[in-house]
């Protein structure tokens, strides 16, 4: 079956006073329907600014320099502005770590579902607010009935994000980009918030791609995970060969520095030094100077995607003429 999501080779750039700066590299990833595809890496790895490339949000002086984007097999970016818009608003929906960037602080939480369910569906309004009553059940709001009539600010931190889920669920899109959802919650909300978009996944073939920094919520919830360094794809792959065999040693970095109930340390491994800025990417591998691995490949050619066991890394300890350091 094809993916319904394709991103090809997607690069982004940003202009500055010191030239093009490019933010995102060469990153490429499907999602098939029904399935939950993890997106994770250090602050300032690409994760969000894929996320807005997906549906639209890159603006100047930032710009899409490069690759594609598929969705259902027909290119994004060659259709016209409102094609565009009509198609991110009615089959690609997004959630955001903050709820309140989604909704309107001046209007009650019924206006805004009814509003968006009549823009999308042939809905009369009676139509619309008993879909939004359901939309807002849906996503485990108590009273909703009586909610409409109230306005954001009116709810907790937890019931706006559902708020927001169900605004995003109201045209029935076909993906939903989430960035961060579970992030300003706490454990007993995020445990929900997670369920919740797994049912949308199983009952309703629903695609997300769910962008964190948290490898317990990856753990939890995807099918799939998407490894991120300096606007690279480090690695990629099933959760359980990712999280449980890393190939990369950027992701192995990553499970090294958290915390364990059954590791027996007393302290955790950090990866020592630090992110580059776009325009600092080292030539090579963008990890090697941070890689307690790397050898004079390393440092001169960039790794492609190579198969290691049940993922793939960028990493050229998995080429088939490998060289190990002296």
């Amino acid at each position: 079956m094809a993916p319904l999501l394709q991103v090809k080779n997607l690069g982004v750039e940003f202009a500055t006073r010191q030239g093009h700066l490019r933010a995102l590299d060469d990153v490429s990833f499907d999602i098939h329907a029904g399935e939950i595809v993890g997106m994770v890496g250090e602050s300032g790895a690409g994760k969000s600014l894929t996320g807005a490339a997906l549906i639209g949000l890159v603006e100047p002086p930032g710009r899409v320099c490069a690759g594609d984007i598929f969705f259902d097999g027909q290119r994004i970016a060659a259709r016209d502005g409102a094609a565009q818009q009509r198609l991110r608003g009615r089959h690609i929906g997004a959630v955001f770590q903050d709820p309140l960037t989604a909704l309107d602080p001046l209007y009650t939480i019924g206006r805004q579902l009814t509003e968006t369910l009549r823009t999308h569906l042939p809905l009369s309004a009676a139509q619309a607010e008993e879909r939004a009553i359901e939309l807002l059940e849906q996503v485990g709001i108590p009273g909703a009935a009586q909610r409409l009539s109230q306005y954001p600010h009116q709810f907790s931190g937890g019931m706006r994000q559902r708020v927001a889920i169900a605004l995003a669920l109201a045209p029935q899109p076909r993906l939903i980009v989430a960035d961060e959802p579970t992030t300003a919650l706490d454990v007993s909300l995020q445990a929900q918030i997670i369920a919740l978009l797994k049912r949308l996944c199983r009952e309703q073939g629903t695609a997300i791609l769910l962008i964190t920094h948290d490898m317990g919520v990856v753990a939890e919830a995807c099918d799939r995970v998407v490894v991120l360094y300096a606007g690279r794809v480090a690695e990629t792959g099933p959760v359980r060969n990712v999280l449980l065999q890393p190939a990369h040693p950027y992701t192995a970095g990553l499970m090294a520095a958290l915390p364990s109930l059954d590791a027996d340390r007393e302290r955790l491994q950090p990866i020592t030094g630090v992110m580059p800025r776009p325009g600092a990417v080292p030539a090579g591998c963008a990890f090697h100077p941070r890689c307690p691995h790397a050898f004079a490949r390393c440092q001169a050619e960039r790794p492609p995607l190579l198969a290691a066991g049940g993922s793939r890394a960028a990493c050229w300890l998995h080429a088939d003429d490998q060289r190990h350091p002296a």
